[in-house]
């Protein structure tokens, strides 16, 4: 392969990491104030964290296709223990990042439940989320040799 090409999928791959978990860290300042907020600027932050789950989501299809063009183009083959521990962390991950989010922003407006509970579960799970993502970054930088 052009080492051109090689390089731009590089590159692309390292910005999805980037806005895979960068976004994220946006959340807490967010939930914060969304715990102190009158009922009609709840939804321009709500709608903001949509946006931020949105781009991390689209950056995360980025950054698993680019992932796949570098494997099958790079020196490294698909068993590689790295390379099965970022997969299998991606699975996790992707399960995690819908159960975790998107159901608990639809509970939010339930009635009878607590905003506070539901926002103290939206930053315990954004945590979640973005050391699971750098479980990820850890294992594409380092490449352990792990079995």
């Amino acid at each position: 392969m052009n080492p051109g090409i090689y390089g731009t999928i590089v590159f692309m791959h390292v910005i999805s990491a980037i806005l895979s978990i960068g976004p994220l860290f946006l959340l807490m300042p967010i939930i914060k104030r969304l715990r102190d907020v009158k009922t009609d600027i709840e939804a321009a932050y709500l709608s903001v964290i949509g946006v931020i789950i949105r781009i991390v989501m689209h950056a995360g299809h980025v950054l698993v296709v680019s992932g796949v063009l570098l494997l099958i183009f790079g020196p490294w083959p698909w068993y590689t223990s790295w390379v099965i521990m970022t997969i299998a962390v991606l699975l996790l991950s992707g399960v995690f990042l819908s159960r975790g989010f998107t159901i608990v922003l639809r509970r939010f407006h339930d009635p009878g439940v607590d905003k506070n509970t539901i926002l103290n579960r939206l930053n315990k799970t954004s945590w979640i989320y973005i050391f699971l993502m750098l479980i990820m970054l850890w294992l594409m930088v380092q490449k352990p040799i792990l079995w």
